[in-house]
């Protein structure tokens, strides 16, 4: 029995070990799988390298465009760098009317509530001079005299405010930033397909100086007229002219046919005829409210100052009534105009006008074109005016339809669906 299980134990033994140590060759085996080491390069290897490389360049079409486009880049050198310096002077320009538009509603809402509170403190103050006239000498002088400081300092102020429109300052500076910010995507395009040249650039200048003169940037001078006699559309685009535009090969009429043209003439009609007309009333009516508020307000506290100088003065109770009602009044209507931004208002209206009136320009400019091959491509130019007027191609063409059809009805529907 010893021997048998001596011997079970010893054949267990190695039967453990040998698994073991088969364990560990596959464990090994594996291991070493992961370890490639990398083929050194021989000289047929080498030779045969440097003859398909050699075919490549001798003999391949393709490196030969590539190497006539890096030519043309070469040659549009100049015009790269322009259209970048360009793309500078935008992003300077955006950042500034950015900042400035910040800067100028600021200046709307603390001069707003500043002189909201001299208005209201001094006819707190009229109305505690008429109950101190019989306490004594010196509190009326007191309050009469602070009372008429704070009436004729808040006349200054809204004389400056209503002059400069803050509101419609910071209007016009968000109006600005938002033309850079297209001019700059327009010039970022051209850099990315690569198909510009000179006149590209020149008129990207064009574009850029269009818009310091349509939006200034000093108060002094140069700045928009707010009270105009006439309301005109804003324009910040330079005058159009005729520009070649790059068709595809074989592209028949470059996508313009008379269907296209006389839809685009109908939407010039109505563009003329209804939106721009009605912004334009809509900018007049908004004007003359401005017109009004804007002399109210320093009257009214012109008539409050007076009132305050003669308080004790005269036995009657009208120089109390001045102070006390004129003040409230002039607190009202200050809070009217400039409170719910009246002027920004005006500017809004206007420059919708302006938007109509630039794709009305554009409209005619290409129609106005005799040969299809030096517009802009009719399929891509009706998607655009699509899209600017808030509708879908097909939309488009529905409502141009019904023009068509009954006129009458077509004067009940704008153009467009944005504004």
């Amino acid at each position: 029995m010893e021997k048998s299980l001596i011997s079970d134990r010893i054949s267990s033994f190695c039967y453990c070990n040998t698994r073991g140590i088969s364990a560990r060759n596959k464990v090994q085996k594996i291991q070493l799988t992961k370890f490639s080491i990398p083929r050194l390069p021989n000289r047929s290897l080498v030779a045969e390298l440097n003859y398909v490389n050699n075919y490549k360049i001798k003999d391949d079409p393709y490196n030969s465009k590539v190497n006539n486009s890096s030519i043309a880049s070469n040659q549009n050198s100049k015009e790269v760098v322009k259209l970048h310096l360009i793309m500078e002077v935008i992003s300077d320009r955006l950042e500034m009317h950015k900042i400035i538009g910040i800067q100028r509603d600021n200046w709307n809402n603390l001069l707003l509530s500043s002189i909201n509170m001299m208005t209201l403190s001094a006819s707190s103050m009229v109305g505690l001079a008429a109950v101190a006239s019989t306490g004594g000498e010196a509190s009326l002088v007191a309050l009469k005299v602070s009372s008429t400081i704070l009436y004729m300092a808040a006349t200054g102020l809204l004389l400056f405010m209503n002059k400069v429109q803050p509101s419609q300052l910071a209007e016009e500076q968000r109006n600005a930033t938002r033309f850079f910010k297209q001019l700059q995507g327009e010039v970022r395009t051209k850099l990315a397909l690569g198909n510009f040249s000179e006149a590209d650039v020149n008129e990207a200048m064009k574009k850029v100086l269009a818009l310091d003169k349509a939006y200034p940037l000093p108060l002094l001078g140069s700045m928009i007229e707010k009270f105009p006699q006439i309301v005109k559309p804003a324009t910040w685009w330079p005058q159009m002219k005729k520009q070649k535009y790059q068709t595809e090969k074989g592209g028949k009429n470059n996508g313009w046919n008379l269907k296209l043209e006389e839809e685009m003439k109908k939407i010039v009609n109505v563009l003329k005829n209804k939106d721009m007309e009605d912004y334009l009333k809509l900018s007049t009516k908004v004007l003359m409210f401005n017109k009004i508020l804007a002399f109210s307000g320093p009257i009214l506290t012109c008539l409050a100052a007076f009132g305050s100088i003669f308080l004790g003065s005269v036995n009657a109770p009208w120089p109390v009534m001045l102070g006390i009602i004129c003040g409230a009044l002039a607190t009202v209507v200050n809070t009217l105009e400039h409170g719910g931004q009246v002027g920004m208002v005006f500017e809004s209206c206007r420059a919708a006008s302006g938007f109509f009136k630039l794709m009305e320009e554009t409209i005619e400019l290409n129609i106005n074109e005799e040969d299809p091959l030096k517009r802009e491509n009719g399929e891509l130019f009706e998607i655009k005016v699509a899209l600017q007027l808030g509708r879908s191609v097909s939309e488009l063409r529905e409502f141009t339809d019904v023009l068509s059809e009954d006129d009458d009805n077509a004067c009940e529907e704008f153009a467009s669906k944005l504004f």
